[in-house]
């Protein structure tokens, strides 16, 4: 039995079942200079967040299957209807119509190339991914949008290339199941647990 909660969902109701959080003893926190003089203490805790995907759920699932969704604005109504979006938008930003989700995979295959990029030496709390993090803003034929996400092997370009990968051993159901690689690297290099789909 886990000591973490879990959640299901049965009849379109959230089950919650089991303990969500842990309270840990404080520690002190003593000052070694001056007699071991108390300082404060720690407080450390533990919080397990249930975070509800809702209309965007079939997104995070398809990175772990090596598929990549998008959404277009079909309304006939709208201004601009038949622009793209990914990331992936439940609802049109011009005219709140719901989206209709769409397979982009293959366009992002064919035409992803870097927009921008940042490489950060540093990161904060619960960081997963490794160090020096390269951040890469990613731009698509016909899109309307751009994509952040990660560069997994090489050094980010203006302009430069690049295909998904996904983590479709062990997905985690979240953005980091998707990276990016230069074009040209042999799946046997890919980092563990990511394949090219």
């Amino acid at each position: 039995m886990s000591i973490f909660g879990t959640v299901t969902v049965k009849n379109g109701k959230y089950r919650v079942k089991g303990d969500f959080h842990h309270i840990t003893p404080n520690t002190p926190i003593r000052n070694e200079n001056e007699g071991r003089r108390l300082m404060g203490v720690t407080n450390p805790r533990e919080m397990t967040y249930i975070h509800s995907y809702g209309g965007e759920a079939i997104f995070f699932e398809g990175l772990g299957k090596g598929m990549i969704y998008g959404t277009r604005c079909d309304n006939p109504g709208c201004e601009f209807k038949g622009t793209v979006y990914l990331p992936f938008r439940i609802h049109c930003p011009d005219c709140l119509a719901k989206n209709t989700v769409i397979d982009m995979t293959e366009l992002c295959k064919k035409t992803a190339k870097v927009h921008t990029f940042m490489v950060c030496e540093r990161s904060g709390a619960f960081n997963t991914l490794e160090l020096p993090i390269k951040f890469i803003n990613v731009e698509f034929e016909g899109v309307s949008t751009i994509l952040m996400s990660y560069l997994s092997i090489g050094d980010p370009k203006f302009g430069m290339p690049v295909v998904p990968i996904f983590r479709t051993v062990g997905p985690t159901f979240t953005i980091t199941d998707l990276s990016w690689v230069k074009e040209g690297v042999p799946a046997d290099q890919l980092p563990m647990g990511f394949t090219y789909g």
